[in-house]
């Protein structure tokens, strides 16, 4: 089995605060691995450190098989090949055309390349009509949905995703996890992280998943395993509902 992303060790610290503290997991090629946990459990500085976006104080983060530090022009190149979705959409104040091209550009696309796979992409997601239109006026759903898609257009080997669906109607939760299981189905080696705290959310689509609280993993289990006989009582109590945070 190929590892894709390995951390050993890692802690960060922000001023008084460990928001992670000796982190060592590994994160299958092929597998969606989820990181569950509340709000403030250091989730989202961990994805940021797989990321390449910082660097930790302590420890190390590779990235198929390489070690890398966030501010070296390896990790620069290895950003390339990652996509990432935030809670918050962010999306640029262009068309919804430009938005998609954008990424495309960054990599040195042709425009003849970039014009076939922006149009293919915005007929999937409905939104050939409006592709002249401000991005910024698009509903909440659609706003996410293309974020998604300009994360994933240039068929990235490793997706992270940061509680993508967190500010959505059940109707655009549905319509961006069936965004998630297409951008899989596509190919079967494609590695996706997703943070979130919503258990459902992780029971539904992680093969793997790790518990974060208080900076710290306290398990990582398979699915089944996680959910029906987790080895550490706070794990049994989070998914019980019986832990308070």
């Amino acid at each position: 089995m190929t590892v894709k992303i390995s951390l050993e060790g890692v802690s960060r610290r922000y001023k008084d605060v460990d928001a992670v503290r000796d982190v060592s997991l590994s994160v299958n090629e092929g597998e969606v691995f989820g990181v569950l946990g509340p709000s403030g459990a250091g989730k989202s500085t961990l994805l940021r450190l797989m990321d390449l976006l910082e660097s930790p104080d302590r420890g190390s983060v590779s990235v198929n098989g390489k070690q890398m530090d966030a501010s070296s022009i390896g990790a620069y190149e290895t950003r390339k090949t990652f996509g990432m979705v935030l809670q918050r959409p962010m999306v640029l104040n262009r068309s919804v055309w430009n938005n998609l091209c954008y990424p495309l550009r960054l990599r040195g696309w042709e425009e003849d390349r970039i014009e076939e796979k922006v149009g293919s992409e915005l007929h999937k997601l409905g939104l050939h009509d409006r592709r002249g239109k401000n991005a910024r006026t698009l509903s909440g759903g659609e706003t996410q949905r293309l974020c998604f898609s300009r994360a994933t257009i240039h068929n990235p080997q490793i997706l992270l995703l940061d509680e993508f669906a967190a500010n959505l109607d059940p109707a655009n939760v549905v319509l961006l996890e069936g965004q998630v299981a297409g951008f899989i189905e596509e190919d079967a080696s494609r590695t996706v992280v997703i943070v979130t705290h919503n258990m459902f959310q992780a029971k539904r689509m992680c093969d793997r998943i790790a518990l974060m609280w208080n900076g710290e993993i306290i398990e990582t289990a398979d699915k089944d395993k996680f959910f029906s006989s987790p080895d550490d009582p706070r794990t049994s109590a989070f998914v019980k509902g019986e832990l308070v945070y």
